[in-house]
């Protein structure tokens, strides 16, 4: 046996609201333009949020209420200064990345994974915490004791093929009024013990709140910026991730459109082949359309790559096969990027 650990984060956590604020302004843009060249970054902190960034687009949008929608959803109804820094996208890069000659946003590397672990063909600890946060947004809505921020983490038990075994620790910090510690403890133990049943697994022992005490959080407690948790927003450390982040960029950037076809890859040769696990790499230069590499490894091995997929990879193609000018990225920037 062997202990190993993984993270996510609440759809409170400074750096996740920044990622679902870039995400928001990215789905406005899309609605009204699909050409829209979007890297939107958003920085957040002691009352005042700060948009950068690049969008060359015809649409006009009211990035003021939508930042404000937002947070409100979130739970953060405190009023922030906003500063909008947005410009327009180099000429440089359209040049290589414009509808007629469709080549990839950026150069780098994106990562997908898939395993038989659950119905999500994903690893089960990663499914239990997304499940958690899921939950943790829902019960906050109905309880004003409980507060947006927090994160949570699982430290289990594996055996030789990465099966989780047993949860050693379950550590949460979550934020809330700390007048009714007693009560959102229990909820909380209670819906992780639920969560590990589901799968099998026991809990040895809980870590809430290590510190004592979580009553200042959010922008006032921490600084946020988009990108920064993209282990949490791919695989949770289960696998490996490309240096790009997804949020904030329109499907033209391969940061994302790359590894959403990585995670198709790798889900449909799992279950092509009845492998255990499945990783994919695809690599590409800015400005060109095919990849550069696409290398697929598994249980059973590496596995030969046909022709036939570096045409699919390019990025007109994945957007068209994954309708990725139709798709909510905020809603996705919530609880990960891949729960399914």
């Amino acid at each position: 046996m062997r202990l190993y650990s993984n993270e996510i984060v609440f759809r409170g956590h400074p750096d996740k609201v920044c990622d679902q604020i870039s995400d928001a302004l990215v789905d406005a843009y899309l609605k009204e333009d699909t050409h829209a060249r979007c890297a939107i970054e958003v920085m957040g902190g002691k009352g005042k949020i700060f948009i950068t960034g690049e969008v060359t687009s015809s649409a006009q949008i009211d990035i003021l209420t939508i930042v404000h929608r937002v947070l409100q959803d979130i739970g953060y109804d405190k009023e922030y200064e906003i500063v909008n820094n947005l410009g327009e996208q180099s000429r440089d890069i359209a040049l290589g990345t414009n509808d007629e000659v469709g080549g990839a946003g950026d150069q780098g590397m994106m990562f997908g994974y898939a395993c038989d672990d659950t119905l999500e063909l994903l690893p089960t600890a990663m499914v239990i915490l997304q499940k958690l946060s899921q939950w943790y947004d829902e019960k906050r809505k109905e309880c004003s004791y409980l507060l947006p921020d927090g994160k949570a983490q699982i430290t289990g038990y594996y055996d030789d093929q990465m099966k989780l075994q047993k949860i050693k620790y379950f550590t949460v910090s979550y934020q809330n009024d700390e007048q009714h510690r007693s009560l959102t403890d229990t909820m909380i133990k209670e819906k992780c013990v639920e969560l590990a049943k589901e799968y099998g697994v026991e809990i040895e022992e809980f870590l809430i709140n290590p510190t004592g005490r979580f009553l200042i959080g959010g922008f006032e407690g921490d600084s946020g910026l988009t990108g920064r948790k993209i282990v949490v927003d791919s695989y949770q450390s289960f696998a490996r991730v490309g240096g790009g982040a997804f949020s904030g960029k329109d499907p033209s950037k391969v940061d994302r459109s790359g590894a959403y076809k990585a995670r198709k890859i790798a889900k449909d040769y799992l279950q092509k082949y009845h492998l255990k696990w499945c990783s994919v790499q695809i690599s590409y230069a800015i400005g060109i359309s095919k990849p550069l590499a696409i290398y697929i490894d598994s249980n059973m091995g590496n596995i030969e790559v046909p022709d036939s997929l570096y045409e699919e990879c390019t990025p007109k193609r994945m957007i068209e096969d994954l309708d990725l000018y139709h798709t909510c990225y905020e809603e996705k920037a919530r609880f990960g990027h891949f729960r399914n």
